[in-house]
């Protein structure tokens, strides 16, 4: 016996999916038929912009109102130019220019390029305070660590998305800035009063919420002062005492991934995740990146199920599937801003890059990056200055794995420009950076959150804020070796 047509409607309104590939399988698009609320791109989704909008397009056409999302933050988080490196600077370099009006002008012209290709949902700005330096999943997506600052750009942010008609999502409520852990990989916990919560944590929200955000994601994060044992996406407490009546948020509540292990062990699936969300209050259950027909399926089956048995209310889940559609409409109703020229990007970039130390004289350096691997959030993009390179020698290593007497001899009688993202994190990577400045002349170059740590004996120490293709080029030229 299949399941009652209408309630398979109503939880598939809910949902918001993942395919394969580049081009919508025939699954994707009879899903969409069907009711599913829409689709979240990845980049194994993006190759080109024609096939990408024909992609669009093709989901539009199976249903008019379905909703298209991605997350494209500039800097680090890309998809649309996941081959590539951003040409947009991310939230850090943003933060350390303090100019609303280019942060404004940077999210107006990523949603100007998103709206061309027929995304209606930005899963962005990320707008968690990143009060701790070694946070491993927001770091250089954050605007910064003062709160005031965070308010500040993420209502610009979300204004000039919003003015090409693409839909801000505002991330991860309520602040996943002071973990020290990555949701992808475990549940962490951000064990403060609630008081501290509202100094630090929630002041970017209540910009976003007075900016009109359509949309607010949920963070896999426990709290315990709120949420118990349990994450912030499971939690009455969060997404309704506090967001809903505390910060008066009357938009579309979207969940992180339920596939991420904050979420999906505590819940024990995807499925019963979909059903602790929906009960807590979220409206758009983003089921993940390894999404296919079985698994939409599944989680269908969950929500029916528990609409049949008293766990979740009806009423609850019309509610949140009328809030979804309401974000549907007012993409549809919104007129796409024309596609700003990029080399806004790199000017806001050049801005950005901070020195302490000298720069001058770097005659034939030899370039040495050092390897770092990527968050999920990320994915594999590249980054480094070897794009932007004239002439120049560059060698990649691995921290804990390299020579320093081969490297040295390598670089003869040349200075040496260390290139890096969180050098001090990685193993080896601190001895590395003082074993070389200890006889060479080292200069660094830091694309990560640059934090506290600054290696000893460097003639020079370079941030970027961020990896993204334009602070490659950013740091290259100030160096002079673009």
């Amino acid at each position: 016996m299949g399941l009652d047509p209408g309630l398979r409607r109503l939880a598939l309104g809910t949902l918001l999916a993942a395919y394969p590939g580049p081009t919508p399988p025939e699954w994707a698009l009879d899903l969409t038929g069907a009711g599913l609320a829409g689709y979240t791109l990845f980049g194994t989704n993006v190759h080109t912009p024609a096939q990408l909008a024909t992609a669009t397009a093709a989901l539009r056409n199976a249903r008019a109102d379905v909703l298209v999302a991605i997350d494209e933050e500039g800097g680090d988080v890309t998809r649309l130019a996941h081959a590539t490196g951003s040409p947009y600077p991310g939230n850090a370099a943003l933060g350390v220019v303090d100019d609303v009006a280019s942060t404004r002008r940077v999210y107006a012209a990523i949603g100007a390029e998103l709206a061309a290709l027929g995304i209606t949902v930005d899963l962005a700005p990320t707008v968690d305070v990143n009060s701790a330096d070694e946070n491993p999943v927001i770091g250089t997506r954050s605007f910064g660590a003062d709160p005031l600052r965070v308010a500040a750009h993420t209502a610009a942010a979300v204004d000039g998305l919003q003015s090409t008609g693409v839909a801000a999502c505002a991330k991860h409520f309520p602040g996943h800035g002071a973990t020290v852990a990555d949701s992808h990989l475990e549940l962490p916990t951000v064990d403060v009063p609630l008081e501290v919560l509202r100094e630090r944590d929630l002041p970017p929200f209540a910009a976003a919420v007075a900016a009109g955000t359509r949309a607010i994601m949920t963070a896999h994060i426990r709290v315990p002062a709120l949420t118990g044992d349990g994450p912030a996406t499971f939690s009455r407490a969060v997404l309704v005492d506090l967001l809903r009546r505390e910060l008066g948020f009357t938009g579309t509540v979207i969940t992180d991934a339920l596939e991420m292990k904050g979420a999906a062990v505590a819940a024990g699936g995807v499925g019963p995740a979909a059903v602790a969300a929906l009960a807590a209050g979220a409206d758009l259950l983003c089921i993940g990146a390894k999404v296919d027909a079985t698994l939409v399926e599944e989680v269908v089956a969950a929500i029916v199920t528990a609409l049949g048995d008293g766990r979740l209310a009806r009423d609850r889940v019309e509610e949140a599937a009328a809030r979804t559609a309401e974000l549907a409409a007012w993409t549809r109703a919104a007129a796409p801003a024309p596609v700003a020229p990029t080399d806004l990007g790199y000017a806001v970039a050049r801005r950005a890059v901070t020195v302490e130390g000298a720069v001058a004289g770097l005659d034939r350096p030899l370039v040495v990056q050092v390897h770092a691997t990527a968050t999920m959030a990320e994915g594999r993009v590249p980054w480094g200055l070897g794009p932007h390179l004239a002439g120049t020698d560059e060698v990649r290593v691995v921290a804990g794995e390299t020579d320093l007497s081969a490297l040295r001899t390598l670089a003869g009688d040349r200075p040496i420009v260390l290139v890096g993202r969180h050098l001090h994190r990685l193993p080896g990577g601190a001895e590395l950076v003082e074993g070389l400045a200890a006889v060479h002349p080292v200069t660094v170059v830091e694309m990560g959150w640059p934090g506290r740590w600054r290696p000893a004996g460097v003639r020079a120490f370079v941030a970027t804020y961020g990896a993204s293709h334009a602070n490659g080029r950013a740091a290259a030229e100030l160096l002079g070796l673009g």
